[in-house]
């Protein structure tokens, strides 16, 4: 069928008249007039809207399509109404119309009306995008004020899903119960689970699977993993098979979610193999890594059990980019090298100095992500820790009482002691007890205990007495393992609060504790037995009940150190001077026990009966070798069950030498027997 171009270009004009008053409704009309102005099509005094913008479109596509003789002959009534509003181009148009057109091609006139009609499709084109966008927006600012699972799938139901929103909606139902308690987690799954919403929401996952992006696939697959659903479910596995197909095309934010999404799922023959894949991909792409986040992504994507080549490889690609880190690069080494359970000692000194030389510059979640990688690493550098250390106490006031506990445990899990930072918060303590919780008096025990720090003798008992006091007003909300670590903290720094051992010493709180089915039953066993040693040596005024009897322990397995038996040989040059490998009151293991003339500062052999009978002068000198673990990092400042076992030996009359096991294989042959012999034969 063929058309007249007149036809044609009446469609066009009436498009443009259409869109003309639409625009007119969204904008105003001055805008409005404006854009007809610009291409001449109608009068811009007071006319506006459809019917006008008709009749003048109208006109001039007769004018244009008409023959020649019919264009002679101008449409009156429509030219009078234009002349009456004074309008130029309508005058333009009116005055000699027919002569004016027939002077003027035709081509030339389509051609004015070109970029009329692209402005029209560019206009329709931003308009779509911009309504397109504007319910983009508001479907994500709904979706973010979701709080529950059954918020977020009740917003699905009424929403048009893509691939996008599938993803996104599944990650926010993990989101909305991440900071649940268990309890509340639990119900809301069951109501997720129930939601007619969310068996619809797996099905479109399952179908677009195939079409989704990479970090789609990644999330959802993390998100569905984390909610609970089965990994036996068709919809993992086909989650599964495509991520297998696609990773070759996934890019560094895409592996690291899929790495953190491996963790968490058992092993299987799908997610063996996509761990294997994912290893391969990495050592391929290291080559061509050239920056430092992209390298500590995929370092991070390996995990733990992946084999010590491929992290050697990571390990010295990031060597080779080490005058390229920056600051956050070097605070985030440490978590990188903790998540692939790597230490690596020159990129840890290297991080570690530029962390010295800005610790003020390091956020404080961000220092305790660090030592918390230190603690995993089992890396302990003093300097770092001083620095960190140095700078908490410096800007003591600025810290909530939690923040300064949470790094003081972690200082303890690595055995460091930051003396001037124990101290002034022990002052704290004693300004703000009411308003320690049970946990953080716990924390504050464990603390002060495990390090053996000493306070002034005044400060010491009043710091006591508060922890005490504060202790007891949470004996009825105590659980039997709290209880029982509480006291233990007190017993090791010589404190011994009643209310709270009488409580300890009821007949259910011990059965708890020791019965079999209890998971820490042998370290609460170990407990039990030291607090019943200290109130034997320390506290004999304290009656426990007579049906709280405390298991005797077993002797310790310990065997004498070699390298100082052979010194103690060469100082005292008869082995009938010294007993080797005592164990006393069943728990504390001695390696070697001399008999020390104090005057003539001589070894002497021992009587018969008492050991060495009853001479004034005569003093017992314990020699007990011990690990580096047994001290506070960097210093020969005894920690723990060493502090009380010194304690405890000197109450019973010995007189203690420690030899530092690592520190006396370092010295020569010369050197280990000057220094033992000044030791055992010191005033």
């Amino acid at each position: 069928m063929n058309i007249h171009p007149a036809g044609y270009q009446l469609v066009r004009n009436l498009r443009l008249c259409s869109f003309l008053s639409r625009r007119c409704a969204l904008t105003d009309f001055t805008s409005c007039a404006t854009r007809i102005q610009k291409y001449g099509i109608t009068p811009l005094k007071r006319q506006n809207g459809f019917p006008y913008c008709l009749g003048n479109n109208l006109d001039l596509t007769i004018r244009l399509y008409s023959s020649e003789k019919t264009l002679q002959q101008t449409p009156t009534a429509i030219l009078e109404n234009e002349s009456e509003y004074g309008d130029t181009h309508s005058r333009e148009i009116s005055g000699n119309s027919g002569l004016s057109i027939r002077h003027s091609s035709k081509r030339e006139m389509a051609r004015n009306l070109e970029p009329l009609a692209e402005e029209f499709i560019t206009e329709q084109k931003t308009l779509t995008s911009m309504e397109r966008e504007k319910s983009v927006d508001q479907f994500f600012d709904r979706l973010q004020r979701c709080t529950s699972p059954t918020d977020v799938l009740d917003l699905y139901a009424e929403s048009t899903m893509t691939r996008r929103r599938i993803s996104s909606c599944l990650m926010t139902i993990w989101k909305t119960t991440k900071r649940m308690s268990e309890d509340q987690k639990r119900y809301e799954r069951k109501l997720m689970f129930e939601h007619p919403a969310f068996e619809t929401i797996c099905q479109q996952a399952l179908q677009e699977a195939q079409s989704m992006n990479s970090n789609d696939l990644a999330y959802s697959l993390f998100a569905l993993v984390k909610i609970g659903v089965s990994q036996n479910s068709q919809l993992i596995h086909t989650l599964l098979r495509v991520t297998q197909e696609c990773l070759n095309k996934f890019d560094e934010r895409a592996l690291s979610v899929l790495s953190n999404c491996l963790k968490n799922m058992e092993d299987g023959k799908s997610v063996s193999t996509l761990r294997m894949g994912l290893r391969l991909l990495v050592e391929l792409r290291i080559p061509e890594i050239k920056r430092v986040m992209a390298l500590q992504t995929m370092m991070r994507c390996i995990g733990k059990d992946a084999p010590l080549a491929l992290k050697k490889k990571l390990e010295n690609k990031a060597l080779s980019l080490l005058n390229k880190f920056t600051l956050p690069n070097s605070q985030y080494m440490f978590v990188t090298l903790a998540a692939m359970g790597h230490r690596s000692h020159p990129l840890l000194e290297a991080c570690g100095n530029r962390l010295i030389e800005n610790i003020h510059g390091v956020p404080f979640w961000r220092l305790v992500h660090i030592l918390q990688s230190c603690k995993s690493l089992q890396y302990r550098n003093p300097d770092l820790l001083s620095a960190a250390g140095n700078h908490m106490a410096s800007t003591l006031d600025i810290w909530q009482v939690k923040q300064i506990i949470l790094f003081l445990v972690l200082f303890a899990d690595l055995g460091f002691q930051h003396t001037k930072l124990m101290n002034a918060f022990a002052q704290i303590v004693l300004a703000r007890s009411e308003s320690l919780t049970l946990k953080d008096v716990l924390s504050v025990l464990h603390v002060y205990s495990l390090l053996n720090h000493r306070l002034d003798e005044n400060l010491k008992e009043q710091f006591l007495q508060t922890l005490s006091d504060a202790f007891e007003l949470y004996l009825s909300k105590c659980s039997s393992l709290e209880l029982l670590h509480g006291i233990y903290s007190f017993c090791l720094m010589g404190h011994y609060p009643h209310a709270a051992l009488n409580q300890l010493f009821q007949d259910n709180i011990l059965s708890e504790l020791r019965s079999a089915a209890n998971l820490y039953r042998e370290s609460n066993e170990r407990m039990l037995q030291c607090i019943n040693l200290c109130l034997e040596l320390e506290n004999p005024s304290f009656t426990r009940p007579v049906n709280a009897s405390i298991a005797s322990p077993l002797p310790p397995r310990a065997t004498v150190n070699l390298e100082v038996r052979k010194t103690v040989d060469t100082i005292l040059g008869d082995n009938s001077l010294y007993h080797q490998g005592l164990v006393l009151k069943n728990i504390y293991f001695i390696d070697f026990e001399i008999a020390v003339d104090q005057e003539q500062k001589n070894a002497v052999p021992f009587c018969q009966g008492d050991g060495i009978g009853s001479d004034p002068n005569i003093q017992r000198v314990a020699v007990l070798c011990t690990p580096a673990s047994a001290f506070c990092l960097g210093t020969v400042h005894p920690k723990e069950r060493l502090a009380l076992k010194i304690r405890h030996l000197e109450l019973l009359g010995y007189r203690v030498v420690l030899v530092s096991e690592h520190e006396f294989g370092k010295l020569s042959e010369d050197e280990r027997v000057d220094f033992l012999k000044s030791a055992i034969f010191a005033e």
